[in-house]
């Protein structure tokens, strides 16, 4: 009678632990993409011309043009947002972990919101002629708003997905290293025992020479 030995015998938990992995790694890969590009392209959309016209003052009339950052900063600061909570996204856990990348996904939304509200905003324009003109009533004929607007919120679109995969998968992700922390409650490190390859690997990664 055969012996039946452990190999044989299936092991769904590593399975699941090997199915797992490729996933995570995808789902980190895209979201740092997504995170990064979203912000770039929010930031890049909000210093571009979001409108611009002529306004009539008794020497002629008078160009003006108004920046994203001159409609509205808030999709500029809730990219910068959004790519510091993409990055703490790896220095906190569970619960802190899931709020950081809530915060991802409201700093896309919010970006998304802010965008479109200053798409058709001329305010920023007359604010500009009346200035320029020194009269409090001068205002822009005939404004033309660019598409950059719409950039910004692709970019907030953006940082909305990073922050969906990160709530979505975060949990499998890796955190940073935990090479300054203790091991135990009395300050000392984690025993390692030399005849588990795995233990070999956390304490090099810890810092800790395992050969001693």
């Amino acid at each position: 009678m055969e012996r039946v030995t452990s190999a044989a015998v299936p092991q769904p938990r590593a399975e699941s632990r090997r199915t797992k992995a490729p996933a995570g790694r995808r789902s980190l890969a895209a979201a740092l993409l997504l995170g990064a590009l979203g912000a770039a392209v929010a930031l890049l959309a909000s210093r571009q011309t979001w409108a611009e016209g002529d306004a009539a003052t008794a020497g002629g009339a008078l160009h003006q043009v108004a920046k994203g950052s001159d409609v509205t900063g808030v999709p500029a600061a809730l990219a910068i947002v959004g790519l510091a909570a993409l990055v703490a996204v790896f220095a906190v856990r569970r619960t802190g972990r899931v709020l950081v990348s809530a915060l991802l996904a409201l700093s896309g939304a919010g970006t998304i919101a802010a965008a479109l509200l200053g798409a058709q905003d001329s305010a920023a324009l007359d604010e500009k002629a009346a200035t320029a003109s020194g009269q409090a009533g001068a205002a822009i004929d005939a404004v033309r708003f660019t598409p950059w607007p719409f950039v910004a919120a692709a970019g907030g679109l953006l940082l909305l997905l990073a922050g969906v995969l990160a709530l979505r998968f975060g949990g499998s992700w890796p955190a940073m290293s935990g090479k300054y922390e203790r091991g135990t409650g009395h300050g000392k490190p984690s025993r390692t025992d030399p005849d588990r390859p795995e233990d070999l690997w956390k304490a090099l990664d810890r810092g800790e020479d395992p050969t001693n």
